[in-house]
Protein backbone atom coordinates (compact mmCIF):
# COMPACT_ATOMS: atom_id res chain seq x y z
CA UNK A 1 0.00 0.00 0.00
CA UNK A 2 1.38 3.64 -1.41
CA UNK A 3 1.21 6.10 1.93
CA UNK A 4 1.07 9.13 0.54
CA UNK A 5 2.16 12.47 2.67
CA UNK A 6 -0.61 15.34 3.13
CA UNK A 7 -0.15 18.33 1.17
CA UNK A 8 1.79 21.34 3.57
CA UNK A 9 2.02 24.21 1.67
CA UNK A 10 2.42 25.29 -2.21
CA UNK A 11 6.36 25.84 -1.47
CA UNK A 12 6.96 22.80 0.72
CA UNK A 13 5.28 20.45 -1.87
CA UNK A 14 7.06 21.75 -4.99
CA UNK A 15 10.37 20.95 -3.06
CA UNK A 16 9.79 17.32 -2.13
CA UNK A 17 7.82 16.84 -5.34
CA UNK A 18 11.29 18.66 -6.81
CA UNK A 19 13.22 15.80 -4.56
CA UNK A 20 10.70 12.59 -5.51
CA UNK A 21 11.69 13.54 -9.55
CA UNK A 22 15.27 12.99 -8.78
CA UNK A 23 14.63 10.00 -6.91
CA UNK A 24 12.81 8.75 -9.88
CA UNK A 25 15.29 9.54 -12.47
CA UNK A 26 17.38 6.69 -10.21
CA UNK A 27 14.31 4.27 -10.34
CA UNK A 28 14.05 4.57 -6.69
CA UNK A 29 10.91 4.01 -4.69
CA UNK A 30 11.54 6.52 -2.35
CA UNK A 31 10.03 9.12 -4.80
CA UNK A 32 6.67 7.53 -4.00
CA UNK A 33 7.11 8.12 -0.13
CA UNK A 34 7.88 11.92 -0.62
CA UNK A 35 5.70 12.95 -3.26
CA UNK A 36 2.72 15.31 -2.65
CA UNK A 37 0.12 15.46 -5.08
CA UNK A 38 -2.39 18.10 -5.35
CA UNK A 39 -3.98 20.22 -8.06
CA UNK A 40 -2.08 22.80 -8.01
CA UNK A 41 0.97 21.40 -7.89
CA UNK A 42 -0.34 19.01 -10.70
CA UNK A 43 -1.03 22.65 -13.01
CA UNK A 44 2.04 24.09 -11.44
CA UNK A 45 4.86 21.34 -13.26
CA UNK A 46 2.17 20.99 -16.03
CA UNK A 47 3.00 25.11 -16.92
CA UNK A 48 6.89 24.22 -15.80
CA UNK A 49 7.13 21.43 -18.08
CA UNK A 50 5.17 22.94 -20.90
CA UNK A 51 7.80 25.71 -20.85
CA UNK A 52 11.03 23.70 -20.28
CA UNK A 53 9.96 21.47 -23.63
CA UNK A 54 9.09 24.82 -25.43
CA UNK A 55 12.79 25.89 -24.35
CA UNK A 56 14.06 23.21 -25.72
CA UNK A 57 12.43 22.45 -28.72
CA UNK A 58 13.41 26.52 -29.67
CA UNK A 59 16.51 25.44 -29.30
CA UNK A 60 16.54 23.01 -31.70
CA UNK A 61 14.49 25.12 -34.60
CA UNK A 62 17.03 27.88 -33.90
CA UNK A 63 16.06 31.38 -35.86
CA UNK A 64 14.18 29.84 -38.16
CA UNK A 65 11.77 28.20 -36.09
CA UNK A 66 7.76 29.38 -35.77
CA UNK A 67 5.67 28.57 -33.33
CA UNK A 68 3.55 24.97 -33.51
CA UNK A 69 0.22 24.82 -31.49
CA UNK A 70 0.11 20.84 -32.25
CA UNK A 71 3.37 20.14 -30.59
CA UNK A 72 1.83 21.65 -27.51
CA UNK A 73 -0.90 19.19 -28.13
CA UNK A 74 1.68 16.48 -28.49
CA UNK A 75 3.23 16.88 -25.84
CA UNK A 76 0.07 17.23 -23.32
CA UNK A 77 -1.11 13.93 -24.49
CA UNK A 78 1.60 11.76 -22.00
CA UNK A 79 0.87 13.64 -18.99
CA UNK A 80 -3.16 13.28 -19.82
CA UNK A 81 -1.80 8.76 -20.32
CA UNK A 82 0.04 9.31 -17.30
CA UNK A 83 -3.30 10.72 -15.64
CA UNK A 84 -5.59 7.81 -16.93
CA UNK A 85 -2.99 5.48 -15.28
CA UNK A 86 -3.65 6.95 -11.96
CA UNK A 87 -7.50 7.21 -12.34
CA UNK A 88 -7.02 3.29 -12.75
CA UNK A 89 -4.31 2.60 -10.21
CA UNK A 90 -6.17 4.77 -7.69
CA UNK A 91 -9.46 2.04 -8.15
CA UNK A 92 -7.37 -0.50 -8.24
CA UNK A 93 -5.91 0.20 -5.06
CA UNK A 94 -8.58 1.81 -4.08
CA UNK A 95 -6.05 4.80 -2.75
CA UNK A 96 -8.15 8.37 -4.37
CA UNK A 97 -5.30 9.91 -3.90
CA UNK A 98 -2.92 7.86 -5.91
CA UNK A 99 -4.85 9.24 -9.07
CA UNK A 100 -2.22 12.34 -9.52
CA UNK A 101 1.18 10.56 -8.75
CA UNK A 102 1.69 9.24 -12.03
CA UNK A 103 1.12 12.56 -13.86
CA UNK A 104 3.09 14.68 -11.15
CA UNK A 105 6.03 12.81 -10.90
CA UNK A 106 6.07 12.27 -14.83
CA UNK A 107 5.98 15.99 -15.24
CA UNK A 108 8.60 16.88 -12.76
CA UNK A 109 10.92 14.41 -14.11
CA UNK A 110 10.22 15.48 -17.55
CA UNK A 111 10.90 19.02 -16.56
CA UNK A 112 14.36 18.01 -15.62
CA UNK A 113 14.64 16.78 -18.33
CA UNK A 114 13.65 18.65 -21.03
CA UNK A 115 16.06 21.53 -18.74
CA UNK A 116 19.09 18.86 -18.78
CA UNK A 117 18.76 18.41 -22.81
CA UNK A 118 18.53 22.60 -22.94
CA UNK A 119 21.84 23.25 -21.26
CA UNK A 120 23.24 19.91 -23.78
CA UNK A 121 21.43 21.84 -26.86
CA UNK A 122 22.77 25.11 -25.80
CA UNK A 123 26.11 24.22 -25.44
CA UNK A 124 26.02 22.23 -28.94
CA UNK A 125 24.97 25.51 -30.76
CA UNK A 126 27.75 27.27 -29.26
CA UNK A 127 29.85 24.29 -30.75
CA UNK A 128 31.08 23.99 -26.97
CA UNK A 129 30.81 20.22 -27.03
CA UNK A 130 33.04 17.59 -28.46
CA UNK A 131 31.88 16.90 -32.13
CA UNK A 132 32.36 13.34 -31.51
CA UNK A 133 28.77 13.76 -29.40
CA UNK A 134 26.85 15.22 -31.98
CA UNK A 135 26.02 11.96 -33.19
CA UNK A 136 24.84 11.00 -30.12
CA UNK A 137 22.88 13.68 -29.00
CA UNK A 138 19.58 12.67 -31.09
CA UNK A 139 20.25 9.19 -29.11
CA UNK A 140 20.75 10.38 -25.68
CA UNK A 141 17.49 12.61 -26.09
CA UNK A 142 15.18 9.76 -26.87
CA UNK A 143 16.34 7.29 -24.36
CA UNK A 144 15.97 10.36 -21.76
CA UNK A 145 12.41 10.61 -22.99
CA UNK A 146 11.52 7.37 -22.88
CA UNK A 147 13.61 6.66 -19.61
CA UNK A 148 11.07 9.45 -17.47
CA UNK A 149 8.01 6.81 -18.70
CA UNK A 150 9.63 3.78 -18.07
CA UNK A 151 10.36 4.89 -14.51
CA UNK A 152 7.27 5.53 -13.73
CA UNK A 153 6.09 2.59 -14.54
CA UNK A 154 9.22 0.89 -12.61
CA UNK A 155 8.81 2.12 -9.02
CA UNK A 156 4.89 1.36 -9.30
CA UNK A 157 5.44 -2.29 -10.29
CA UNK A 158 7.85 -2.56 -7.75
CA UNK A 159 6.01 -0.80 -5.03
CA UNK A 160 2.69 -2.69 -5.83
CA UNK A 161 4.41 -5.84 -6.04
CA UNK A 162 2.78 -6.23 -9.85
CA UNK A 163 4.08 -9.86 -11.09
CA UNK A 164 6.59 -10.34 -13.27
CA UNK A 165 4.77 -11.32 -16.35
CA UNK A 166 2.49 -8.20 -15.91
CA UNK A 167 5.86 -6.47 -15.10
CA UNK A 168 7.19 -7.07 -17.95
CA UNK A 169 4.07 -7.12 -20.47
CA UNK A 170 3.43 -3.14 -19.21
CA UNK A 171 7.10 -2.28 -19.74
CA UNK A 172 7.81 -3.73 -22.57
CA UNK A 173 4.67 -2.47 -24.12
CA UNK A 174 5.37 1.25 -22.56
CA UNK A 175 8.84 0.83 -24.30
CA UNK A 176 7.66 -0.53 -27.77
CA UNK A 177 4.96 2.90 -27.50
CA UNK A 178 7.44 5.46 -26.50
CA UNK A 179 10.19 4.47 -29.20
CA UNK A 180 7.87 4.68 -32.06
CA UNK A 181 6.25 7.81 -30.65
CA UNK A 182 9.30 9.57 -30.39
CA UNK A 183 10.80 8.38 -33.85
CA UNK A 184 7.72 9.66 -35.14
CA UNK A 185 6.81 12.98 -33.62
CA UNK A 186 9.49 14.89 -34.88
CA UNK A 187 7.23 16.13 -37.58
CA UNK A 188 5.10 17.84 -34.58
CA UNK A 189 8.01 19.85 -32.59
CA UNK A 190 6.45 23.08 -30.30
CA UNK A 191 8.62 25.11 -32.31
CA UNK A 192 8.83 23.53 -36.17
CA UNK A 193 10.99 24.87 -38.52
CA UNK A 194 9.09 25.13 -42.22
CA UNK A 195 11.09 22.83 -44.77
CA UNK A 196 11.42 25.07 -48.23
CA UNK A 197 11.52 23.56 -51.20
CA UNK A 198 14.75 24.51 -53.02
CA UNK A 199 14.26 26.07 -55.63
CA UNK A 200 16.56 28.27 -59.08
CA UNK A 201 14.80 31.67 -59.98
CA UNK A 202 13.87 32.97 -63.24
CA UNK A 203 16.45 35.70 -62.29
CA UNK A 204 19.04 33.08 -61.77
CA UNK A 205 18.04 30.95 -64.80
CA UNK A 206 18.95 33.51 -67.13
CA UNK A 207 21.59 35.52 -65.00
CA UNK A 208 24.18 32.51 -65.17
CA UNK A 209 25.48 32.51 -69.06
CA UNK A 210 25.98 36.01 -68.75
CA UNK A 211 27.56 36.17 -65.37
CA UNK A 212 29.22 32.43 -66.54
CA UNK A 213 31.27 34.31 -70.22
CA UNK A 214 31.96 37.57 -68.22
CA UNK A 215 33.68 35.50 -65.49
CA UNK A 216 35.50 33.61 -68.42
CA UNK A 217 36.12 36.85 -70.92
CA UNK A 218 37.85 38.24 -67.61
CA UNK A 219 40.47 36.21 -67.67
CA UNK A 220 43.56 37.85 -68.70
CA UNK A 221 46.64 36.57 -70.89
CA UNK A 222 49.65 35.94 -69.29
CA UNK A 223 52.61 37.79 -70.43
CA UNK A 224 55.75 36.11 -72.10
CA UNK A 225 58.66 34.63 -70.07
CA UNK A 226 56.97 35.09 -66.85
CA UNK A 227 55.56 33.00 -64.64
CA UNK A 228 51.65 33.70 -63.99
CA UNK A 229 49.57 31.63 -61.00
CA UNK A 230 45.37 31.06 -62.59
CA UNK A 231 43.47 30.37 -59.65
CA UNK A 232 39.95 28.33 -59.76
CA UNK A 233 37.57 27.78 -57.16
CA UNK A 234 34.55 25.27 -56.62
CA UNK A 235 32.62 25.65 -54.01
CA UNK A 236 29.68 22.12 -54.67
CA UNK A 237 27.31 22.08 -52.36
CA UNK A 238 24.88 24.57 -52.35
CA UNK A 239 23.18 23.43 -48.97
CA UNK A 240 25.90 24.27 -46.58
CA UNK A 241 27.58 28.04 -46.58
CA UNK A 242 30.98 26.96 -45.90
CA UNK A 243 32.26 25.96 -49.33
CA UNK A 244 30.97 29.29 -50.74
CA UNK A 245 32.45 31.37 -47.85
CA UNK A 246 35.67 28.99 -48.12
CA UNK A 247 36.15 29.62 -51.78
CA UNK A 248 35.73 33.08 -52.01
CA UNK A 249 37.76 33.97 -48.87
CA UNK A 250 40.58 31.92 -50.61
CA UNK A 251 40.05 33.58 -54.09
CA UNK A 252 40.51 36.78 -52.29
CA UNK A 253 43.35 35.47 -50.75
CA UNK A 254 45.09 34.42 -54.23
CA UNK A 255 44.05 37.65 -56.02
CA UNK A 256 45.37 40.05 -53.30
CA UNK A 257 48.17 38.53 -52.34
CA UNK A 258 49.72 36.01 -54.91
CA UNK A 259 48.83 38.07 -58.14
CA UNK A 260 46.11 36.43 -59.60
CA UNK A 261 43.96 39.23 -59.69
CA UNK A 262 42.16 38.89 -63.77
CA UNK A 263 43.32 35.27 -63.41
CA UNK A 264 40.98 33.57 -61.12
CA UNK A 265 37.42 32.47 -61.52
CA UNK A 266 35.17 31.24 -58.50
CA UNK A 267 32.37 28.71 -59.53
CA UNK A 268 30.05 28.75 -56.61
CA UNK A 269 26.55 26.58 -56.09
CA UNK A 270 24.73 28.04 -53.27
CA UNK A 271 21.07 30.36 -52.90
CA UNK A 272 23.20 33.49 -52.15
CA UNK A 273 24.83 33.95 -55.25
CA UNK A 274 23.16 32.31 -57.57
CA UNK A 275 22.33 35.49 -59.47
CA UNK A 276 26.23 37.03 -59.10
CA UNK A 277 28.66 34.26 -59.38
CA UNK A 278 28.43 31.58 -61.97
CA UNK A 279 27.43 28.13 -60.94
CA UNK A 280 29.38 24.94 -60.15
CA UNK A 281 29.25 22.00 -62.57
CA UNK A 282 30.92 19.56 -64.75
CA UNK A 283 30.14 22.77 -67.66
CA UNK A 284 31.45 25.67 -66.17
CA UNK A 285 34.55 23.99 -64.94
CA UNK A 286 35.28 22.47 -68.02
CA UNK A 287 34.76 25.91 -69.85
CA UNK A 288 37.30 27.59 -67.29
CA UNK A 289 39.53 25.05 -67.62
CA UNK A 290 39.49 25.32 -71.28
CA UNK A 291 39.36 29.41 -71.23
CA UNK A 292 42.53 29.28 -69.01
CA UNK A 293 44.23 26.72 -70.94
CA UNK A 294 44.10 29.10 -73.85
CA UNK A 295 44.84 32.33 -71.95
CA UNK A 296 48.07 30.79 -70.15
CA UNK A 297 51.59 30.29 -71.43
CA UNK A 298 51.89 26.30 -71.34
CA UNK A 299 55.39 26.44 -70.39
CA UNK A 300 55.44 29.15 -67.81
CA UNK A 301 52.39 29.07 -65.84
CA UNK A 302 50.92 26.74 -63.74
CA UNK A 303 47.26 26.54 -62.50
CA UNK A 304 46.05 26.09 -58.67
CA UNK A 305 42.86 24.28 -59.00
CA UNK A 306 40.96 24.35 -55.38
CA UNK A 307 37.36 22.43 -55.17
CA UNK A 308 35.54 22.08 -51.80
CA UNK A 309 32.86 20.10 -51.07
CA UNK A 310 31.27 16.76 -49.62
CA UNK A 311 32.68 13.66 -50.99
CA UNK A 312 32.52 9.78 -51.72
CA UNK A 313 35.29 7.28 -52.89
CA UNK A 314 35.44 8.74 -56.14
CA UNK A 315 33.70 11.31 -56.28
CA UNK A 316 33.14 14.73 -55.35
CA UNK A 317 29.42 16.22 -54.87
CA UNK A 318 28.07 18.85 -57.33
CA UNK A 319 24.90 19.86 -55.72
CA UNK A 320 22.82 22.66 -56.48
CA UNK A 321 19.07 21.68 -56.32
CA UNK A 322 16.74 21.92 -57.65
CA UNK A 323 19.09 21.63 -60.94
CA UNK A 324 19.91 18.07 -61.61
CA UNK A 325 23.68 18.07 -62.31
CA UNK A 326 26.32 15.70 -62.49
CA UNK A 327 28.77 14.61 -60.00
CA UNK A 328 32.72 14.93 -60.82
CA UNK A 329 34.87 11.67 -60.73
CA UNK A 330 38.32 11.53 -60.66
CA UNK A 331 38.64 10.37 -64.80
CA UNK A 332 36.05 13.18 -66.09
CA UNK A 333 38.65 15.77 -64.21
CA UNK A 334 41.81 14.31 -65.52
CA UNK A 335 40.60 14.17 -68.74
CA UNK A 336 38.71 17.91 -68.35
CA UNK A 337 42.65 18.84 -67.62
CA UNK A 338 43.74 16.91 -70.32
CA UNK A 339 41.50 18.36 -73.26
CA UNK A 340 41.95 22.25 -71.93
CA UNK A 341 46.22 21.44 -72.02
CA UNK A 342 47.12 22.75 -68.88
CA UNK A 343 50.60 21.24 -68.32
CA UNK A 344 51.71 22.62 -64.62
CA UNK A 345 48.73 21.48 -62.49
CA UNK A 346 48.32 22.16 -58.64
CA UNK A 347 45.00 20.60 -57.65
CA UNK A 348 44.27 20.51 -54.26
CA UNK A 349 40.80 18.95 -53.39
CA UNK A 350 39.06 19.20 -49.68
CA UNK A 351 36.17 16.66 -49.21
CA UNK A 352 35.81 13.33 -47.42
CA UNK A 353 37.29 10.25 -49.45
CA UNK A 354 39.59 12.58 -51.52
CA UNK A 355 42.27 10.95 -51.60
CA UNK A 356 40.54 8.81 -53.64
CA UNK A 357 40.58 11.27 -56.59
CA UNK A 358 45.18 10.72 -56.40
CA UNK A 359 45.81 7.76 -59.10
CA UNK A 360 44.08 9.53 -61.27
CA UNK A 361 44.98 12.91 -61.39
CA UNK A 362 48.69 12.11 -60.63
CA UNK A 363 51.15 12.90 -62.97
CA UNK A 364 54.56 14.04 -63.82
CA UNK A 365 53.55 17.64 -64.38
CA UNK A 366 51.41 17.93 -61.44
CA UNK A 367 50.87 18.14 -57.58
CA UNK A 368 47.90 16.90 -55.98
CA UNK A 369 46.64 17.58 -52.48
CA UNK A 370 43.83 16.35 -50.75
CA UNK A 371 42.06 16.96 -47.22
CA UNK A 372 41.88 13.23 -46.48
CA UNK A 373 43.12 10.02 -48.09
CA UNK A 374 40.99 7.68 -49.75
CA UNK A 375 39.50 5.77 -46.85
CA UNK A 376 38.99 8.85 -44.54
CA UNK A 377 36.39 11.92 -43.56
CA UNK A 378 37.58 15.04 -43.80
CA UNK A 379 35.53 17.65 -41.26
CA UNK A 380 34.67 21.14 -40.43
CA UNK A 381 31.32 21.31 -42.83
CA UNK A 382 28.77 23.50 -41.34
CA UNK A 383 27.32 26.57 -42.00
CA UNK A 384 28.04 28.58 -39.08
CA UNK A 385 32.10 28.46 -40.37
CA UNK A 386 33.93 30.27 -42.27
CA UNK A 387 36.14 27.36 -43.62
CA UNK A 388 36.67 23.44 -42.76
CA UNK A 389 39.50 22.20 -40.96
CA UNK A 390 41.70 21.55 -43.86
CA UNK A 391 40.89 24.89 -45.75
CA UNK A 392 41.58 26.80 -42.57
CA UNK A 393 44.41 25.12 -41.49
CA UNK A 394 45.93 25.13 -44.89
CA UNK A 395 45.29 28.40 -46.54
CA UNK A 396 44.12 30.46 -43.06
CA UNK A 397 46.99 29.87 -41.20
CA UNK A 398 49.85 28.12 -42.80
CA UNK A 399 49.64 29.26 -46.01
CA UNK A 400 49.98 33.05 -44.42
CA UNK A 401 52.77 31.33 -42.40
CA UNK A 402 54.89 29.74 -44.58
CA UNK A 403 56.13 30.48 -48.07
CA UNK A 404 56.90 26.85 -49.60
CA UNK A 405 53.48 24.46 -50.76
CA UNK A 406 55.19 21.92 -48.85
CA UNK A 407 55.91 23.49 -45.62
CA UNK A 408 52.32 24.85 -46.07
CA UNK A 409 50.99 21.43 -45.89
CA UNK A 410 53.19 19.90 -43.47
CA UNK A 411 52.19 22.53 -41.14
CA UNK A 412 47.94 22.52 -42.09
CA UNK A 413 48.39 18.25 -41.41
CA UNK A 414 49.91 18.83 -38.29
CA UNK A 415 47.24 21.37 -37.31
CA UNK A 416 44.32 19.27 -38.51
CA UNK A 417 45.43 16.26 -36.91
CA UNK A 418 45.75 18.88 -33.33
CA UNK A 419 42.18 19.70 -34.19
CA UNK A 420 40.92 16.18 -34.86
CA UNK A 421 42.77 14.84 -31.46
CA UNK A 422 40.99 17.52 -29.59
CA UNK A 423 37.79 16.75 -31.01
CA UNK A 424 37.85 12.89 -31.08
CA UNK A 425 37.46 12.19 -34.55
CA UNK A 426 39.48 9.40 -36.68
CA UNK A 427 42.54 11.32 -38.71
CA UNK A 428 41.25 12.43 -42.19
CA UNK A 429 45.53 11.67 -42.76
CA UNK A 430 45.86 14.73 -45.92
CA UNK A 431 47.96 13.70 -48.52
CA UNK A 432 50.72 15.15 -50.43
CA UNK A 433 51.68 13.74 -53.96
CA UNK A 434 53.74 15.15 -56.66
CA UNK A 435 55.42 14.48 -59.73
CA UNK A 436 59.24 13.94 -60.72
CA UNK A 437 58.66 17.37 -63.16
CA UNK A 438 56.76 19.24 -61.18
CA UNK A 439 59.36 18.78 -57.69
CA UNK A 440 62.18 20.42 -60.14
CA UNK A 441 59.82 23.23 -61.20
CA UNK A 442 57.75 23.71 -58.32
CA UNK A 443 60.77 26.02 -56.45
CA UNK A 444 61.30 28.11 -59.51
CA UNK A 445 56.75 28.04 -59.68
CA UNK A 446 56.87 29.04 -55.90
CA UNK A 447 58.88 32.36 -56.54
CA UNK A 448 56.03 34.04 -58.08
CA UNK A 449 53.50 32.99 -55.47
CA UNK A 450 55.83 33.45 -52.43
CA UNK A 451 58.42 36.39 -52.16
CA UNK A 452 61.97 35.85 -51.40
CA UNK A 453 62.33 35.90 -47.77
CA UNK A 454 65.69 38.68 -48.86
CA UNK A 455 63.66 40.79 -50.57
CA UNK A 456 60.79 40.82 -48.06
CA UNK A 457 63.68 41.60 -45.49
CA UNK A 458 65.05 44.65 -48.10
CA UNK A 459 61.75 45.79 -48.39
CA UNK A 460 60.75 45.83 -44.54
CA UNK A 461 64.35 47.65 -43.64
CA UNK A 462 63.80 50.50 -46.53
CA UNK A 463 60.41 50.83 -44.64
CA UNK A 464 61.89 51.83 -41.66
CA UNK A 465 64.71 53.84 -42.42
CA UNK A 466 62.24 55.77 -45.36
CA UNK A 467 61.31 59.42 -43.35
Amino acid sequence: MIDLKPSINFWHDFKSNQTAGMWLFLGSRRSLQIVRPSILQLIFWGILGGLANSLFSWLIAGEGGIFNPQGLVSYALWPFLALIVGIFLSQRTNNPRLMLVPALLWLVLDTHIALLQSLIQYLGNLDYLPYVLYDFMPTLFMVLFVWQSLAVVWVFARELHWPWWERALIIGATWFTLVVWQMSVTSQPIWKVEEIPPSFTEAALYAQPQLLNKALEQIQLGEFAKTHWYFVGVAGASYQDVFKSEVLRIKEQFDTRFGTLGRSIALVNNPATETELPIASRTSLELALQRIGQQMNRESDILFLYMTSHGLKNQFEIENAPLDLKQIDPKWLREALDRAGIRWRVIVISSCFSGSFIPALQSDNTLVITASAADRQSFGCNNEADYTYFGRAFFDQAMREQNSMQETFQQAKATVQQWEKAQGFDASQPQWVMGKNMELMLPQFEQALFPPSHLAQGTADELKSAP
